[in-house]
């Protein structure tokens, strides 16, 4: 079976990889969305699904229920480690803003929430590392770090934790982090991400470094194992795991920055010379590459949703734009609809609660949902969103009785890098809010967004916002949308359903269903 790559065409950053019998199982980073560290599950390596989440949420705080001008924003969830340890399985990640890190365990890989251990201070991008009947955690940035876990994983043992080694740091930009680290033959494995400075005529990009060591006394020896920005010049693939197949094929999935759409991962096959790993074809990334398995097709990590559901379970390609008000949306309330309830008053769209949301996919993503308005009250204002740094919405608002459908998005220049390291207040300053409406005078509206995103960051990329009275025939409207990717949230582009009042703490409520995507082949059918 062929796989082109990128694996996914959509944000799915920090993997980590591990096999169970003859399924593959990995997690990836979403940052500030809850709930937290999706596990996804594949029996061929090209199609996945959501099957499970670590945790539903990470603190009952002001940070993460976006309480008093608080938030998540570029934090959260960060880079989690996943091991399978004596038929059990565990999970570790970073939260900066916490100044915590999270150590979870499990007997069943499929189910959510686990069980749950929080370890004082923080061991950046850490990675397990079994050793001679002890477990590790390997973390650091240029200075890499080593620190014993309790037998029974309920902390760490004490007086264990001490350097390990330093990684260059003369000529480099961004010194060794990101670890994924194997006890394989007789030799410990560290792989690291490190980035050259520019040079003249030369851009330093993100590369793929492996650490090998006979024991933990820290001698090394290092080699560049992956130095390849493919197809986007300046954006080196780089940061995830090496894993093999059940008949000892390896393989290796590491990311590259990707534009609006976010962080990119790459698939390629992994052979061993000399006692290194050899990433891709000659330590360059395929375009493409067979692997021995049979086609076995998912659902896929978008997806539609008809909100036609008995209980109030969302399925698990949704997540919620920080941690959700459970009391405020329902399924059951108004059967065959998503209710959410306006239940306390925001200014602007990152103030919001229950946004739900789904990533986008390059090169095209399409989204549609049908939006009953008759439960609004004044100051609602609910619709489809693209949630990013520079936001845009499309829905409906009622004022004083009467009801508009609105274009709402942030306009000016992009924010510069000081700017975005204020945070979120600092931005809102920064960019202007432009508006555009039209009079509505019946209950229900269809509302679209189409993402362009086939640049890939390499050029524009774009959304479009429409509405539709049949959900057939629809109406432009407002500017198109410029995409960017941010460090301000961290993630790539999303589509949002939202509904916030901007006057009262009384307000009403939106009734959302049949939720439609379509991807780039859908729409040439």
């Amino acid at each position: 079976m062929k796989i082109c790559n990128p694996l996914f065409r959509t944000d799915m950053p920090d993997p980590d990889i591990i096999r169970v019998g003859d399924n593959f199982y990995m997690v990836s980073t979403t940052m500030f969305y809850m709930p937290a560290a999706p596990i996804l599950k594949s029996a061929d390596l090209k199609h996945w699904q959501i099957a499970s989440y670590i945790c539903h949420s990470i603190a009952d705080n002001d940070i993460y229920q976006l309480r008093n001008g608080r938030n998540a924003y570029g934090k959260g969830q960060w880079a989690t480690s996943l091991m399978r340890y004596q038929e059990r399985f565990y999970a570790c990640f970073v939260c900066h803003d916490m100044k915590k890190t999270y150590l979870f365990s499990t007997d069943d890989i499929e189910k959510s929430d686990w069980d749950r251990t929080e370890l004082e201070g923080v061991y950046h991008d850490m990675s397990f590392l079994c050793w001679e009947n002890k477990v590790y955690l390997v973390y650091g940035n240029g200075e890499i770090r080593i620190v014993e876990l309790k037998k029974d994983f309920s902390g760490i043992v004490e007086g264990s934790d001490r350097l390990l080694f330093s990684t260059p740091a003369e000529g480099i930009r961004l010194r060794c982090e990101g670890c994924r680290a194997y006890g394989k033959d007789g030799w410990i494995y560290l792989l690291f991400i490190d980035r050259p400075e520019d040079l003249p005529g030369k851009r330093g990009i993100r590369r793929e470094i492996c650490y090998r060591l006979r024991d933990l006394s820290g001698s090394y020896e290092r080699k560049i194992i992956l130095y390849d920005d493919m197809w986007r010049p300046g954006c080196g693939i780089a940061q995830g795991p090496i894993f093999d197949d059940a008949d000892g094929n390896w393989y290796a999935v590491m990311f590259q920055d990707s534009g609006a759409v976010g962080r990119a991962p790459f698939l390629m096959s992994v052979e061993w010379k000399d006692g290194w790993p050899v990433l891709g074809k000659d330590g360059k990334v395929p375009e493409s590459l067979t692997v021995p398995f049979m086609e076995k097709k998912t659902g896929g990590v978008i997806q539609s949703d008809s909100f036609d559901h008995r209980e109030n379970v969302l399925k698990k390609e949704w997540q919620w734009n920080h941690a959700p008000d459970h009391e405020a949306w329902s399924f059951t309330e108004r059967p065959g609809y998503l209710r959410l309830k306006n239940r306390k008053p925001v200014q602007e769209l990152l103030e919001a609660t229950n946004t739900l949301t789904q990533r986008v996919g390059a090169p095209y993503s399409e989204f549609q949902v049908n939006l009953d308005c008759s439960g609004m009250k004044d100051g609602d204002y609910a619709g489809l969103c693209v949630l990013l740094e520079r936001y845009g919405q499309i829905g409906v608002r009622q004022k004083k009785g009467k009801r508009c459908i609105v274009m709402k998005r942030r306009a000016g220049e992009r924010a510069p890098s000081e700017t975005v390291g204020k945070g979120m207040e600092a931005l809102k300053e920064w960019y202007s809010v432009a508006e555009s409406e039209i009079p509505l005078t019946v209950d229900r509206v269809w509302l679209k967004i189409v993402f362009r995103l086939d640049s890939w960051g390499s050029g524009a990329e774009t959304a479009e916002f429409f509405y539709s009275f049949d959900g057939e025939q629809d109406c432009r409207f407002g500017e198109e949308l410029p995409l960017f990717y941010s460090l301000s949230l961290f993630t790539g582009a999303r589509i949002g359903i939202f509904s916030y009042n901007e006057e009262r703490e009384d307000g009403g409520w939106a009734d959302f269903r049949e939720f439609i995507y379509r991807d780039q082949e859908e729409r040439n059918e």
